[in-house]
C-alpha cells in the first residue's frame, strides 16, 4: 500500500489537474488547491461533458474517481481522515505537489487552503460550550407529571413488552451519574426497548414507538446530552451565544448535565428529559434538541406523561424576548457602526462590508464580555486597537491585519483560538506560513507540508 507521501499515490490525480489546467500551470506561480477526505473530495479538474441527449454517467468520471480512491486508500492505511494539497508551478517550470497535514492544532476549513480555525490551547472550546445551566430555585415537576398514570397507560398499550428490573434501572443511574426521574423509570419499567426483546420483529418496535411517541432508545442507550455531545468547529461556535430569556421554559444551552436523551423523533432530533429547566419551565419536561442547531432546545411537553398521553406533534422554541443583543454585525459605512453595537452585554462582533471607511475599535475597549471579534479585510482602521479588547478568546482577521499584530508583537495572548479571514482567491502557501507563525506563539504543533 502506497503512502500518502508517495508520488505514486498522487500521480493519477496530478495528471488530471495538469491536463485540465495546462495553460494556467504553464505560468510560474499558477496553482490549484484541493482536499480529499474519506467522505468526499474537491478536485480542480474539468467535469466531462456527456454525449448529446445523454445524462452524465459514473463511467464518464471514472478517471477522477480512480485517482481519488487511490489517495483515500492511502488515507485509510495511514489512519487519516483528510488531506489537503496544492499543485503549483515552481519558478524553474517544474510542477510541485504540496501534501498538507494540518495536524492536531488546526481544524479543517471549507475554503482554500482548507485551514480552519487554529486551536491555540489544547482542548479549548468556546464559551457557550463551557456554559453550565443556571440554578432555578423552586423548579418543580409539572402538574401533568404522573408516573403511575404513565406506567398504566403504557402497559395498556404494550401488554407484551418486557420491562427493566430495579437493578437494571440502578445500573443505568450509576452509568449516567444522575438519578433518573420517576417518569422515565416508569417508562422503562414497562419496556427495555431492546432489539433482542423483539426478536427481530420490526412491527414490535413500531408499536413501542407509537405507544411512546418517539423512537425510544434502549435503557443502556440513554446518554447525557451535555455540551460534549454537540461539537461544533470554532469558526462557527465562537460566533454563537447562549442566551436564556427571563421567561424561557428551556435554558439556551449547548447541552446540559440535566438533559437525559431517551429518544429520537425520526428526523435526527433528540428528545430529552430536562432536569435543568428555564425560569418558566418544569423539572422533567421533555425537550427536543434540534440536530440543525448548535445551541438551545425546544419544548415538546411539560412532562413525559403529557407527551405520551396527548401526543404533541411538534415543539416550540422560546423567543429571546427583551434580552439585549449579545451578537452584533457591523458593516463599514453603516450609521452608528461599532459605537451602536458596544454595550456591556456584547459577546460577539462581526465587522464586514465591501465599501466605506474602515472602523475604529475604541468604543469596544474594556467591554467585559466581548470574547469574539471577526473582521474582513480592509474593515479595521487600526488593528493595533485590538490590544484594548481584553476579554477576547477568539479573533479572526485578514492576513494583513494579522501581519500588523505579529510585527508589533501585539497578538493577544489570552486567545484560545484564531481564524484567518480570506477574501477571494489568494496564494495558499503564505496563508499556511502565517498560520504556522501564530501556532508557534503558543508552541502548538505546526502544519506539516511535504513537497513532491
Amino acid at each position: 500500500m502506497s503512502s500518502i507521501h508517495d508520488l505514486t499515490t498522487w500521480e493519477p490525480l496530478l495528471r488530471l489537474v495538469r491536463d485540465a489546467h495546462a495553460e494556467r500551470l504553464a505560468v510560474p506561480g499558477g496553482h490549484f488547491t484541493g482536499q480529499i477526505g474519506l467522505g468526499g473530495f474537491t478536485l480542480p479538474a474539468s467535469q466531462p461533458r456527456p454525449a448529446p441527449g445523454r445524462a452524465l454517467q459514473v463511467t464518464d468520471m471514472q478517471d477522477q474517481f480512480t485517482a481519488v480512491e487511490r489517495v483515500q486508500a492511502a488515507l485509510r492505511a495511514g489512519g487519516m481522515d483528510n488531506v489537503s494539497y496544492v499543485v503549483e508551478t515552481a519558478p524553474d517550470g517544474r510542477t510541485r505537489l504540496h501534501v498538507i497535514d494540518p495536524g492536531p492544532a488546526v481544524e479543517y476549513g471549507i475554503t482554500s487552503p482548507f485551514v480552519g480555525s487554529l486551536v491555540l490551547v489544547e482542548g479549548a472550546v468556546p464559551e457557550p460550550w463551557r456554559r453550565l445551566p443556571e440554578p432555578v430555585p423552586g423548579a418543580v415537576p409539572a402538574p401533568s407529571a404522573d408516573p403511575a398514570l404513565l406506567e398504566r397507560t403504557l402497559r395498556e398499550r404494550l401488554p407484551d413488552a418486557i420491562g427493566a428490573t430495579e437493578e437494571e434501572l440502578s445500573e443505568a443511574e450509576a452509568r449516567l451519574g444522575v438519578a433518573l426521574p420517576e417518569e422515565l423509570k416508569a417508562l422503562y419499567r414497562v419496556t427495555h426497548a431492546r432489539w433482542q426483546d423483539w426478536s427481530g420483529d420490526h412491527a414490535a418496535r413500531e408499536r413501542v414507538s407509537d405507544a411512546v411517541g418517539c423512537e425510544l432508545f434502549p435503557l443502556d442507550g440513554l446518554y447525557i446530552a451535555d455540551a460534549r455531545s454537540r461539537p461544533a468547529p470554532w469558526r462557527f461556535a465562537a460566533t454563537d451565544a447562549a442566551v436564556t430569556a427571563p421567561d424561557a421554559a428551556v435554558q439556551g444551552l449547548v447541552g446540559s448535565p440535566g438533559w437525559i436523551a431517551f429518544g429520537d423523533n425520526g428526523g435526527g432530533d433528540r428528545l430529552a428529559v430536562d432536569l435543568t429547566p428555564g425560569p418558566a419551565g418544569h423539572t422533567g419536561q421533555v425537550v427536543v434538541i434540534d440536530h440543525e442547531q448548535t445551541i438551545g432546545a425546544g419544548l415538546r411537553a411539560d412532562s413525559l406523561t403529557r407527551m405520551v398521553l396527548d401526543r404533541p406533534s411538534g415543539w416550540h422554541r422560546d423567543p429571546d424576548g427583551d434580552v439585549p443583543p449579545v451578537v452584533a454585525g457591523v458593516n463599514i459605512g453603516e450609521p452608528g457602526g461599532v459605537a451602536a453595537a458596544a454595550r456591556p452585554e456584547l459577546e460577539v462582533l462581526r465587522v464586514g462590508g465591501w465599501q466605506g471607511t474602515p472602523v475604529g475599535l475604541a468604543p469596544l475597549a474594556g467591554l467585559p464580555r466581548l470574547r469574539t471579534l471577526t473582521a474582513d479585510a480592509g474593515t479595521l482602521a487600526d488593528p493595533l486597537e485590538i490590544a484594548r479588547l481584553t476579554a477576547l478568546e477568539y479573533l479572526s482577521l485578514a492576513p494583513e491585519d494579522w501581519r500588523a499584530l505579529l510585527d508589533a508583537n501585539a497578538v493577544p495572548r489570552n486567545l484560545l483560538a484564531a481564524g484567518i479571514e480570506l477574501r477571494g482567491e489568494q496564494p495558499p502557501l503564505p496563508v499556511l506560513d502565517l498560520a504556522d507563525e501564530l501556532l508557534a506563539l503558543w508552541n502548538r504543533p505546526l502544519i506539516t507540508r511535504t513537497v513532491l
